[in-house]
Order: structure tokens, then C-alpha cells, then sequence
């Protein structure tokens, strides 16, 4: 089994800063892409950025030049730095990756977490 577990969400002011986490767990044999998705009120889950196994990285246009997303693939970790966050960036923030189990070596699926609720609000 494998476990994708978020942290560091919270509330924070307007123009605040909030680094959230995401550890891999379980029976892994590999993970190739990593990423943060969010989801707000009402609205559909969108990716927020993604980075692979090589460190190539791509962002939604709403967090380019704010957000930076990294990963340590020792400790099998992404992380998304957020800087002069939103209001519009309050979300559900859920972390994704692409693991390939060591029952199954050669076929990656997704994971998903539970989810971060980040809040930016005066």
C-alpha cells in the first residue's frame, strides 16, 4: 500500500507565505511525476504545479513567479512554497503522485492524498 500524507496548511494574511508538504510512504518502488493540485468552493480541481523525477517543473499561470514547487527524492517528498499568497488561492490543496509499487515495478499510478485546506483571509 502506499500513502501520500499533506502538511502545512493554514490560514494566512494576504501577501503571508505558507509551505506545504507531502511524504510518500508504503511499498515504492519508484515515483516519477509529483504534484499539487487544489480545489476551491464550487469550483473544479486544477493542477497547481508538477515537477518530475528529473526536476522539470511547470505551473499554472495564476502562481507563476509566486509558487515553487521542489521535491527530495530521498526522503520521497514534494514541497510547494507559497509566497505572496490570494484570497483567490484559498483551496483544498492535494498532493499527486505517480508510484510504481514494488508488487508492480513497471506500472505507475496515481496517488492521491487527503488534502491541505489553505486559507488566506485578513
Amino acid at each position: 500500500q502506499v500513502q501520500l500524507v499533506e502538511s502545512g496548511g493554514g490560514l494566512v494574511q494576504p501577501g503571508g507565505s505558507l509551505r506545504l508538504s507531502c511524504a510518500a510512504s508504503g511499498s515504492i518502488f519508484s515515483i516519477n511525476a509529483m504534484g499539487w493540485y487544489r480545489q476551491a468552493p464550487g469550483k473544479q480541481r486544477e493542477l497547481v504545479a508538477a515537477i518530475t523525477s528529473g526536476g522539470s517543473t511547470n505551473y499554472a499561470d495564476s502562481v507563476k513567479g509566486r509558487f515553487t514547487i521542489s521535491r527530495d527524492n530521498a526522503k520521497n517528498t514534494v514541497y510547494l512554497q507559497m509566497n505572496n499568497l490570494k484570497p483567490e488561492d484559498t483551496a483544498v490543496y492535494y498532493c499527486n503522485a505517480e508510484i510504481a509499487t514494488m508488487t508492480r515495478p513497471y506500472y505507475g499510478m496515481d496517488y492521491w492524498g487527503k488534502g491541505t485546506l489553505v486559507t488566506v483571509s485578513l
